[in-house]
Order: C-alpha cells, then sequence, then structure tokens
C-alpha cells in the first residue's frame, strides 16, 4: 500500500534532446541569484525525455496516468495563487496503470509559440518550464524544469533622432540629442548636450537609465521604478556655448527588451533621464522613453558600419547651430 508515503515511489528526470547542443543563458531568479538556463526562441520544438525511475526495485507503481506540460505563465507577486498561463500544452505519455520496472519516455512539443520573453521583476514573473507528473490517487509525483525564452527583434538600422530641450526662462537653456531612438542590448548610446544659455550655477549633471515596471490594470496599478545606470556627464560648471560629448555603452547593464501590456498584465519600459543639481541643490530633470530590444548573435556587417557612421557623424559635429533649426513640434517629452 503506498498510503501515509509507504510503499513505492519514483523520481522524475526530464532530459532535453540537444541538452548537449544548446545554448545556456543567464537568467535572475526572484532572489536575485543568477542560474543558467537553456535557451529557447519563438517557434523553436522543444523534446527529450522523461525519465521515471522506481526507487524500490521490483515493487509495483501504480499511477494514473503519466503526462507532460509544456506551461508559459505570468505570476503576480500581490497575487501568489492566481498564475495566469498563455501558453499550455500537454502530452500524455503512459495511460492510468501500473510500473513495475523504471521507465524511458519520449516527447515533442513542435514549433511552440512563446510571444514574450522571460522575465522576473519586482512585482511580476514571467516564466516558460517543462513540467513531468505521475498521477497519483493521494499525491502526485511531478518535476519541472525551467527554460528561458529570448525575442528577438528587428529594427530599421536607422531610426529617428530624440531631440529634446530643458529650460527655466532667462536662467538656463540647454538642448540635448541622442543619435537614435531604439537601441539593442549591445549598442551605445551616443549623443551631445549644449548649452546655450546658463545663468545658474550648475555642480553636477548625469543621464540616468530608469526602469519602470507596470503591473496591474485599472485602480490596482502599480509602479517600480529602479534606476539602472548613472552617467556622470560633467561635475562643475558648465559655460555658454559649450558642449558636451555622449558616450553610455549598454552592455555593461541588466537590461531587458522594452516590454508593452504583456498579456495584459504587465509592461517594461526604459527612460533616459537627464539630472541638473544646480549649488543650493536643486534639482532639474527631463525624461524621454527609449526602446530596447534584443538582437540575435550574428551581427550584420552593415548594421555596425551604419553604427559607425551614426557615431562619427554626432562625435565629430561641433557646431551647435547645426542642431537648433528643427520646429518646435519635433521636440519630444
Amino acid at each position: 500500500m503506498s498510503f501515509f508515503g509507504f510503499g513505492q515511489s519514483a523520481d522524475i528526470d526530464i532530459v532535453l534532446n540537444d541538452a548537449e547542443t544548446r545554448k545556456k543563458a543567464e537568467h535572475r531568479s526572484e532572489d536575485g541569484r543568477k542560474d543558467k538556463y537553456f535557451l529557447f526562441y519563438d517557434g523553436e520544438t522543444v523534446s527529450g525525455k522523461v525519465n521515471v525511475t522506481l526507487k524500490y526495485p521490483g515493487k509495483r507503481l501504480e499511477h494514473n496516468g503519466i503526462k507532460i506540460e509544456f506551461i508559459g505563465q505570468i505570476e503576480m507577486y500581490y497575487d501568489r495563487g492566481n498564475h495566469h498561463e498563455f501558453v499550455s500544452l500537454v502530452k500524455d505519455l503512459a495511460r492510468p496503470g501500473e510500473l513495475t520496472q523504471s521507465q524511458t519516455f519520449d516527447f515533442e512539443f513542435t514549433h511552440v509559440e512563446k510571444p514574450y520573453e522571460s522575465y522576473t521583476g519586482q512585482n511580476v514573473k514571467l516564466r516558460y518550464f517543462l513540467r513531468a507528473t505521475v498521477g497519483r490517487r493521494l499525491n502526485d509525483i511531478s518535476k519541472e524544469l525551467d527554460l528561458v525564452v529570448h525575442t528577438l527583434s528587428t529594427y530599421p538600422e536607422l531610426n529617428s533622432s530624440i531631440k529634446m530641450e530643458v529650460g527655466i526662462e532667462d536662467c538656463l537653456h540647454i538642448e540635448f540629442e541622442y543619435n537614435k531612438s531604439k537601441y539593442h542590448l549591445k549598442d551605445v548610446i551616443v549623443g551631445k548636450i549644449y548649452f546655450l544659455l546658463v545663468r545658474i550655477k550648475i555642480r553636477h549633471m548625469e543621464i540616468d537609465i530608469i526602469k519602470r515596471e507596470t503591473t496591474g490594470t485599472g485602480p490596482n496599478v502599480y509602479h517600480e521604478n529602479d534606476t539602472i545606470a548613472k552617467y556622470e556627464i560633467m561635475d562643475g560648471a558648465p559655460v555658454r556655448g559649450e558642449s558636451i560629448p555622449i558616450r553610455l555603452f549598454l552592455a555593461g547593464y541588466e537590461l531587458t527588451p522594452t516590454m508593452r501590456d504583456i498579456n495584459k498584465k504587465f509592461s517594461v519600459r526604459y527612460y533616459l533621464n537627464l539630472v541638473l543639481i544646480d549649488e543650493e541643490e536643486r534639482r532639474y530633470f527631463k525624461q524621454q522613453e527609449i526602446t530596447l530590444w534584443r538582437k540575435g548573435d550574428i551581427v550584420r556587417k552593415s548594421m555596425s558600419h551604419q553604427a559607425a557612421i551614426a557615431s562619427q557623424r554626432f562625435e565629430g559635429t561641433s557646431n551647435p547651430e547645426k542642431f537648433l533649426g528643427h520646429n518646435a513640434e519635433e521636440d519630444t517629452g
């Protein structure tokens, strides 16, 4: 008898068919630890074997069926018991019966749709996993294997630049421009800042990358802002007519692609925040959203070439008047 945990039991192991060759990716868990998981993309087949190993050879294991599931789900930390599944596939491996010896079952989920990127945030987690289950009358035996999914995007190689102004009437007029508005996760933000009017004493100036995670809907919306990076532009007082170049490398920071309204549950957006602090500790800032996207490992030469041209164009320009002729409508933020 298997009541009260006595009698036969089993260990379950899930092994992917391409485990030896499939690439792994680092992913942060809820407790902040980074682990490596098998990496998949949208449309890829997930296949492998489920090994069911009996703990006590010679004893029967009665079961109500053996199955494996591929699941994509969103979990809100404030609503722990309620998982929102956006992908749920099931394969039956064995009908109800009994096992008299350890057994291996093959499975394959063909061209699985994986529409969203794996994500672990402040208030929400999006995860994909395989779950193998041996059904029992009292307590099922199950094993999960987490997978990581990356979403790849393609954006125009030349996308529009960002132009903005920060101003206080008769005291301060600063104009800044970034070379584009969409950046891949290993990209470089290239830009320039022009001081057109400076009548207050600025002590410090920096650019922050801010990640804003939004969860919930309607009145139950939660916003979490996290400063991912701080880039000091200058420490000291600028003078009128001065221009300062910016080069901010994104590869060193823990970033994800921009996620907008994922399954109507959450969003992750990124902003460039220009911060000025004067000698009286007053803060002035201007914020602009940027789009981050994940590029495949294969880098096209043309893309690298265009990035180099854009970089030279911004770094090599010393005439601020060139950027003053745009219309007010072109400004954003």
